[in-house]
């Protein structure tokens, strides 16, 4: 009979890792947002749609870090 092996059940020599996660309370930091509506070309519409799929993110939250990059950058100069 063929010795058989309990894939649920921990394979070698264990040790202990530090929790290196941040509490959950950390996790949710406020966001200073105001909405506001922008009349956008449809074409750039399109090619926010369609890098965001491809990144597996929303096309606003990539719209919305492009501005707020673009503040940054002159915010510093």
């Amino acid at each position: 009979m063929a010795k058989r092996t309990d894939w649920d059940m921990p394979i070698g020599k264990l040790t202990r890792v530090k929790d290196v996660l941040p509490p959950p309370s950390e996790l949710v930091v406020p966001r200073n947002e105001v909405k506001v509506t922008l009349a956008l070309s449809r074409r750039s519409i399109a090619f926010f749609k369609s890098q965001a799929r491809r990144n597996h993110t929303k096309y606003q939250r990539m719209i919305c870090e492009l501005v707020d990059r673009y503040a940054a950058h002159y915010l510093a100069a």
